[in-house]
């Protein structure tokens, strides 16, 4: 695989424009493997992904693989991992790799170079991150993906309730750590155009938002749309001004209809049109 000089930004904002901003995760956990009557194995987990990939990578503008489903398997589920990220950018997808790796020097920097180094098999569009053990500490994985026109996406408010302990504390400045993680990548993200690299994790099903600054010029990528509650139509009222640079996350609304294929197509066309519509009329 090789990287790209055009910025993750600008190749997103190409692709929600031109497929909508849907994105559809790829989450094969044991009981959606059983739902669609495979086996909780490595053929299960290969026959599923591959599935998926068929049905909308040539057809939404983001695919974002779980990492952990695939890692429970060891080597072999990762090779399947390899497989699915090289076929979906093959079929002209972008892939969020949702590994939220987190950590401080050297070892960041590995995992930096496990998903945003070009010659990596895991090589993605751009990754998920965790920010709490400083901003800071996420530098190797922001300079990487800079280089090779990757991009991140950090946790800076996110939808399980345990997060808030964290998320909503505050600092000694008043603000809220949140906050704080969107102005880090609104600085990112200065001057960029059309859309900065560097994006938030939003959950969808927080509802106002208002107290908090989303104009990062950056992607919002915002899990929560479908099984967790949040529809399409809530969108403009959680994220306001910011509602169209935001990359709703679609999960079990979409896998639950396989393992049929042109159902999967289906399911994900119908939230494509219902976000684009909410997108259109905020």
């Amino acid at each position: 695989m090789t990287g790209t000089t055009e910025p993750f930004g600008a190749r997103l904002r190409r692709a929600m424009d031109e497929r909508g901003p849907l994105c559809v995760g790829i989450d094969p956990h044991a009981s959606l493997l059983a739902e669609w009557g495979l086996n909780d194995d490595v053929a299960g987990l290969e026959r599923f992904s591959r599935t998926v990939v068929e049905a909308v990578a040539g057809r939404v503008a983001v695919l974002k693989p779980q990492s952990a489903f695939f890692e429970r398997f060891g080597s072999r589920g990762v090779a399947v991992l390899e497989t699915s990220v090289r076929e979906a950018r093959e079929a002209g997808a972008l892939v969020v790799m949702d590994a939220k790796r987190g950590d401080i020097g050297s070892t960041m920097a590995a995992y930096a170079e496990s998903f945003l180094h070009p010659g990596a098999p895991l090589f993605s569009d751009a990754l998920t991150v965790s920010p709490y053990l400083g901003y800071g500490s996420l530098k190797p994985a922001v300079e990487l993906a800079r280089k090779n026109g990757a991009g991140l996406f950090v946790l800076a408010l996110t939808s399980n309730p345990e997060g808030g302990e964290v998320q909503h504390a505050l600092r000694a400045d008043g603000r809220s750590v949140g906050a704080a993680m969107l102005a880090h990548l609104a600085a990112e993200n200065a001057g960029e155009e059309p859309l900065g690299s560097f994006g938030a994790v939003v959950g969808a099903t927080l509802g106002d938002l208002s107290s908090y600054d989303l104009a990062v010029n950056g992607p919002l990528l915002a899990p929560g749309i479908g099984a967790q509650g949040a529809t399409p139509a809530d969108l403009p009222r959680v994220f306001g001004a910011a509602v169209r640079n935001v990359v709703p996350n679609v999960s079990r609304g979409v896998l639950r209809h396989g393992p049929d294929v042109t159902a999967l197509r289906a399911a994900a066309d119908r939230f494509a049109e219902e976000i684009r519509a909410a997108v259109a009329a905020a």
